[in-house]
């Protein structure tokens, strides 16, 4: 399965950047007139190949690489399978989908992938009791099980769309029940095993903290609710919801020390630009538990799910800033892609790429409370979504090449 690691990585920047052209051609769709291709489904292709493609493809390439130091060949033999099966599904899904939108085809592979998920989830878990005393491993289980939850909320969706019948408060209930379980269950919880995989590896002594992840855990599950506080909540759930926000920031805040106390003994273990970049990404991060905590006020709730291009800029700030930009990162630093001088030049403009993207969403953002128009801004954020593919297409290229600078 993992001879061939390296391929698999680099079919996941082919995948990324896939993904990369598909919100540009979003983007150009906005901006200037191109009739050919129906928004919706290019938007629906975009989200999906980017979670399953993208995202998925590269933590289980990740987390079979790091059970593979520990475990006899033959475990990992079953997997070759279930990653290329995510893979065919994540295909399907991608052309389908911008076919035909949600239709027969598209549901199909979407159901097949969220049933193959399921079956790495009971053999990746099974293969941890190998593992279980590795302080990555319930990092990793408890990612798993949250991928597991979030597929809930895609049967509901596919049942509405197959019936076309769709109730808009159940429709985007679905909806961030499933961004919520992916984003702060299944992306989050893998990258911070992987992470604190590689500081067990680096650290002498490694020491870690077992309440900060219980407090994650914990808190994920009514955390979700954080997402639907335009619904009417009784008091009592709200209190829950105000509790599991406050948990999750003194979580991070925690977090935030020990990973900062334990990177000192990376120096000269990863390059120094990989470094600012994790530091950069704990900035991010941190803007994310605020956001979310700051959220709890109903009035600023009520204001931010009211204009869409906040939640866009808060989507955009996990997925982009956060969760990909430390996958790139991290295939990096820890020598999975080479890092050579294009590698480097194009890791750069990506990263120079998210920030300008995040910053124009969030100009855009709060000149919608006013309702005022951002000249060009359309415009502006299809420069930034063409930059940030040039940059991806630099780095893919930079792999394709033997000598390294």
């Amino acid at each position: 399965m993992l001879t061939k690691t390296n391929s698999w990585l680099k079919l996941s920047l082919v995948n990324f950047l896939i993904v990369a052209a598909l919100g540009t051609l979003m983007r150009y769709k906005i901006g200037f007139d191109l009739p050919f291709f129906e928004q919706k489904n290019v938007q629906h292709s975009h989200s999906h190949f980017a979670f399953a493609g993208w995202i998925t493809h590269t933590l289980y390439v990740l987390m079979l690489s790091w059970m593979a130091k520990s475990v006899p060949p033959d475990v990992l033999k079953k997997y070759r399978l279930i990653v290329i099966a995510n893979l065919v599904c994540s295909y399907g899904m991608l052309l389908f989908l911008f076919i035909q939108g949600y239709g027969a085809l598209s549901i199909t592979f979407s159901q097949l992938s969220i049933f193959n998920n399921y079956i790495f989830a009971f053999c990746f878990i099974r293969d941890l009791r190998l593992l279980r005393h590795h302080p990555s491993a319930k990092w990793f289980r408890a990612a798993l099980w949250f991928n597991a939850i979030a597929s809930l909320g895609t049967y509901t969706l596919a049942f509405m769309m197959m019936n076309k019948q769709i109730l808009q408060k159940v429709y985007l209930g679905s909806v961030y029940f499933f961004l919520h379980f992916q984003y702060n269950g299944w992306f989050f919880f893998a990258c911070m095993g992987l992470l604190i995989g590689k500081l067990h590896e680096s650290v002498p002594d490694f020491k870690e903290k077992k309440s900060l992840f219980l407090l994650f855990m914990l808190s994920c599950i009514p955390a979700y609710l954080l997402s639907a506080l335009w619904l009417d909540l009784p008091v009592w759930l709200y209190i829950i919801v105000v509790a599991a926000a406050i948990l999750q920031f003194a979580a991070w805040l925690g977090m935030s020390r020990f990973l900062v106390s334990h990177f000192t003994h990376l120096k000269g273990k990863i390059p120094a630009y990989s470094k600012i970049i994790f530091l950069l990404l704990l900035v991010c991060v941190t803007i994310k538990f605020t956001l979310q905590l700051i959220s709890v006020i109903p009035s600023i709730s009520d204001l931010t799910f009211g204009f869409r291009p906040i939640v866009i800029a808060y989507l955009h700030l996990v997925l982009l800033a956060i969760i990909s930009m430390f996958l790139v990162n991290y295939l990096m630093a820890f020598g999975f892609i080479r890092s050579n001088r294009g590698a480097r030049y194009g890791l750069a403009l990506f990263v120079s790429g998210v920030f300008l993207n995040e910053l124009a969403l969030g100009i855009q953002g709060i000149a919608a409370f006013s309702y005022t128009l951002i000249p060009r801004i359309n415009e502006i954020l299809f420069a930034v979504a063409l930059l940030i593919f040039i940059s991806l297409f630099i780095l893919l290229v930079s792999q394709m090449k033997r000598a390294a600078a």
